[in-house]
């Protein structure tokens, strides 16, 4: 039991906080899951769409994750001031992060189209369908994502939060169980024939006025938040739409067993969580000064990366049976729970394991390198996860006999 506590820290509080927000981040992720197992006759209508879906979510993680991050730096720094008006720094921070949703969200449809085309996904939808879906269903789901991040960063002033412990997952969550219902929701306006091509082109030219504005604009915070981020999330991105590639090749195998599809989102949700509180606890203590950017991992780094396993473990337990019952509930097949179970732990540890060496190597590459681990350590982890983490979810599906 004291090795346990020393594991743990001088108290529980962080433990406690970070499996809340864990909680929830997986409960909520399986109802996305819910939602993406309902909708695979979407996917079938519309090929190429799933190929947007892991990026769309994580998009909304990273920017708003990201945006936390840097408030939460401002927080501990002392430097915050709860304030949206456009000169100051919270107001830049939440502008930069809009237009960044906006101008990602386009480029994002243009990624998914260009992959899956090369990839071989027959009869996908054009770049301006997809576009529309992207942006539109984007918005949407930022809105609320936005405003729960302010709150999260006020509640942390004002009860004592810890932000670095809640806001990967708790934007994650949101992220998950908002973004998938936005953009069936945006998919909708496809069916509109007349209006859907018109409004396709209004949207893209009105992304590019802003998205413009805001790199030439003489807010420096929030001209530097554009540049700074926009090729790291790009970046990322593009590695998330890999993701969406692994699933829509086994496609077959989730609508054989949608009760996996339900499992998808909370799992990947899960590990980018988990690599999320572990990039922003390591962030804000290079900012402080408490740790340095060494090549191997110090005592206090390596007793967070410990903490990320511990957490780790119940989480994805609580996946495996929360997908395996939401499935049922739903009249939707499962291969059972053990192989469930099996699945998503065997799964979730290599996933876990790999974003704990990209959380910490990420981050100190981003301070060797002169730039903000705030605006860099969340996307790295969130979009490397996505695609790894598809690929071992499948490769262990594969491995158990279920496909």
């Amino acid at each position: 039991m004291s090795r346990l506590r020393a594991l743990l820290g001088p108290s529980t509080e962080v433990v406690r906080q970070s499996l809340v927000s864990l909680t929830l981040n997986s409960s909520t992720s399986l109802v996305a899951g819910a939602v993406l197992g309902s909708i695979t006759d979407t996917f079938e209508r519309l090929p190429g769409l799933l190929v947007l879906v892991p990026a769309a979510i994580g998009l909304r993680g990273n920017v708003f994750s990201a945006l936390g991050n840097r408030l939460s730096t401002a927080i501990h720094l002392g430097n915050f001031r709860f304030s949206v008006r456009r000169q100051t720094l919270m107001g830049q921070n939440v502008a930069a992060s809009l237009v960044l949703t906006l101008m990602l969200s386009l480029l994002l449809a243009v990624v998914a189209k260009t992959v899956a085309v090369a990839l071989g996904v027959m009869n996908t939808i054009s770049i301006l369908d997809l576009a529309l879906i992207s942006i539109v269903g984007g918005a949407i789901a930022s809105v609320v994502v936005l405003v729960a991040t302010i709150a999260l960063a006020a509640g942390s002033v004002r009860y004592g939060w810890d932000l670095d412990n809640l806001i990967a997952p708790l934007v994650s969550t949101l992220g998950d169980v908002l973004t998938l219902p936005a953009l069936f929701l945006a998919s909708l306006l496809l069916d509109i024939d007349l209006l859907a091509d018109s409004l396709s082109v209004v949207v893209v030219v009105a992304v590019l006025v802003v998205f413009t504005t805001a790199w030439r604009s003489k807010q420096e915070v929030l001209r530097r938040v554009v540049r700074e981020s926009l090729p790291i999330l790009f970046a990322a991105a593009c590695l998330s739409t890999m993701a969406g590639i692994a699933i829509e090749k086994r496609l077959g195998t989730f609508s054989t067993y949608p009760a996996l599809l339900i499992l998808f989102p909370a799992f990947i949700s899960s590990a980018g969580a988990l690599g999320g509180i572990l990039s922003s606890r390591l962030s804000t203590k290079l900012h402080l000064g408490l740790m340095v950017p060494a090549p191997f991992p110090s005592r206090d780094a390596r007793t967070d990366g410990y903490l990320i396993l511990l957490l780790g473990a119940p989480i994805y337990l609580f996946n495996a049976v929360g997908a395996h019952f939401v499935g049922r509930l739903l009249g939707q097949a499962s291969p059972g729970l053990p192989q469930m179970a099996v699945v998503s732990l065997l799964g979730g540890a290599f996933a876990v394991t790999f974003v704990i060496a990209i959380a910490y190597y990420g981050t100190i590459a981003a301070v060797r390198f002169g730039a903000d681990p705030d605006t860099y350590g969340i996307p790295l982890v969130t979009s490397s996860v996505d695609f790894v983490g598809a690929v071992a979810l499948i490769v262990v599906i594969v491995s158990v006999g279920i496909a």
